[in-house]
């Protein structure tokens, strides 16, 4: 039960600044399209409210006790999510067919649920503050917690969507932490420096002291950038490589009700496989998109690009990638097999398609297994092998506790009925090695890292983003795939239904991109990488440290019982 009489002990003005701390959590992160420099850098201060009010005292002028971490921590959490994942609301109704209500439900229970994160980090706060630590204590701790709590997400309810560091993928300072600590450690110096705003440190006056502490943070800014000078890594000057990224731009529920008559499967597989071989001369981006700074560059006049009339087909192809949309292939179908070997023998080169996978199984009560697939087809036209997606997305291609949500039947008549791949692969042609993840499977870093320890020397991003609209969720979805591309220092092909489709650099940088919304291809340049960096050979390393510290510190706080000096709180909180 909860304890009523605890909540009303907590004074409105720490509940006022944790409600601040989850707006300042959103703004740092996407609304409708990239998110300006000033908003990202929020992350900054995003954290100081709601540790100001953890650290604070009750109306009795007492620490908070756990529940009452909680409880902020739980309300903080639960305006984040709802802030950041507000376009939930919009996938199920406008996409999902649910009505309003019940949509309105879901995104509240998603909010809640996922809320329990934060509730969890002001529970743990909480208590380390009332132990021996203290305040300071709990500051300076707060940052491996932050990062613990981070990793519980991942692991336990598998939505790591939008962690602290990704709203610095932009930082070219900071990013160089990525590919050994992996995105956790962009969250804990972000963490960290939210804690430092309100650490006091005393230290005797001694005749050495304002020296010696002048020396310690000049020897740690040097030591930065030396690391800095032997860790980076070369920037690219250009690309050796050239791929073909289709963007179909097929309509997703109600919008393909109102484009008008849908093409058939040949119709779809002749047009696609056209703009496979014959690029548009469409707009091309060389940088992030629909960004005032972005140079552009409008049609190409017949003499400066290619047409059907002046080659006959693409020269020095390296690969053909056409994203997961809401087409209708199966693998098993003959005229799909048919049209994708004849386009890898024309174009010669290899072909990456997303689709359906079935495999029959008499035992089974529909007679088969469905699955989300990419399916790999060599330059002779030979079908490889494929890969069936292993991270499915909850309530959109499975439905996790399907008799508790019932109410979400609309949703998942047609797209909830796959069933998870067994083991990742790799497709290797032409001496190059492609490791491919589908969509939602983009957030995982320690998932995707395991494709360049199987010899990815490239990374392939099939996606349909269009089921979030003109929502934040496409740019929060492409600035976790930009951060997959810094923690295995590999380019990454992404081919999207409807956009952001884009080849992406080592460093995170949009190289090339298509605007949004158009049927369209792009001829992208981008290169193969070798190495292996230390995040892809040793994994969330970093993050279970923090863990370790964390459960370290809270056992200190509980074996060696309450604090009882007087440690008072910041004066803003107390």
């Amino acid at each position: 039960m909860v304890n009523f009489e605890s909540m009303r002990v907590i004074p409105v003005r720490l509940w006022a600044i944790a409600i601040l701390s989850g707006v300042v959590q959103v703004l740092s992160f996407p609304l409708a399209g990239p998110v300006p420099l000033w908003r990202s850098a929020l992350c900054w201060i995003a954290l100081a409210p709601l540790l100001m009010a953890l650290t604070g005292k009750d109306a009795n002028g007492r620490p908070l006790r756990a529940i009452q971490g909680a409880a902020l921590g739980y309300c903080s959490g639960f305006v984040w999510y709802l802030g950041n994942c507000y376009w939930i609301y919009p996938t199920m109704h406008a996409y999902g067919g649910i009505a309003r209500p019940a949509s309105a439900g879901i995104l509240v229970l998603f909010c809640l649920y996922l809320g329990l994160y934060h509730a969890l980090f002001g529970t743990l706060i909480a208590v380390l503050r009332r132990g021996r630590l203290g305040v300071q204590g709990a500051l300076l701790v707060s940052p491996f917690v932050w990062v613990a709590v981070e990793l519980a997400r991942s692991r336990i309810t598998s939505f790591p969507w939008d962690l602290l560091g990704t709203a610095q993928v932009d930082n070219a300072l900071l990013t160089r932490l990525a590919p050994y600590t992996g995105v956790y450690g962009l969250s804990f110096v972000i963490a960290a420096v939210n804690a430092l705003w309100l650490t006091r440190i005393s230290l005797k006056d001694r005749r050495y002291t304002r020296t010696g502490l002048t020396v310690a943070g000049v020897a740690i800014v040097l030591l930065y950038v030396v690391f800095l000078r032997h860790t980076q890594r070369p920037i690219s000057e250009g690309a050796s490589a050239t791929a073909v990224l289709v963007q179909e731009n097929i309509g997703v529920g109600a919008a393909a009700a109102a484009a008008g008559p849908e093409l058939t499967i040949g119709q779809e597989l002749s047009t696609f496989s056209s703009l496979s071989l014959f690029p548009l001369n469409g707009e091309v981006c060389y940088g992030m998109p629909e960004v005032s700074s972005t140079k552009c560059v409008g049609p190409l006049s017949p003499q400066q690009g290619n047409s059907p009339d002046q080659t006959r087909y693409l020269v020095q192809t390296n690969v053909i990638v056409w994203p997961e949309a809401p087409n209708r292939f199966v693998d098993t179908y003959t005229d799909f097999r048919a049209a994708l070997s004849r386009l890898a023998r024309t174009a010669n080169a290899p072909v990456i398609v997303a689709g359906m996978g079935v495999d029959a199984d008499s035992q089974t009560e529909q007679g088969y297994h469905l699955y989300n697939s990419a399916n790999f087809i060599r330059p002779d036209g030979s079908f490889a092998q494929r890969y069936d997606k292993m991270h499915l997305v909850p309530f959109g291609e499975y439905t996790p506790y399907k008799k508790l949500f019932f109410f979400a039947g609309d949703l998942l008549q047609d797209v909830g009925l796959f069933e998870p791949g067994k083991q990742r692969r790799v497709f290797t042609t032409g001496g190059h090695t492609y490791g491919t993840f589908i969509c939602y499977e983009s957030v995982f870093g320690d998932e995707i890292r395991q494709y360049e320890d199987m010899g990815a020397d490239v990374l392939v991003n099939i996606s349909d983003d269009g089921w979030y609209g003109d929502s934040s969720a496409a740019w929060e979805h492409l600035n976790m795939v930009r951060m997959r591309a810094i923690e295995n220092h590999r380019w990454v092909l992404r081919a999207t239904n409807t956009g952001i489709t884009a080849s992406i650099d080592p460093q995170g940088r949009v190289f090339m991109a298509a605007p949004r919304h158009v049927r369209t291809s792009l001829r992208a340049g981008f290169d193969y990488e070798h190495d292996v960096t230390f995040y892809a050979a040793h994994g969330d390393l970093f993050a279970y440290l923090c863990a370790l510290i964390t459960a370290a510190a809270l056992a200190a706080s509980l074996l060696f019982g309450r604090h009882h000096l007087d440690n008072s709180p910041l004066p803003a909180a107390s």
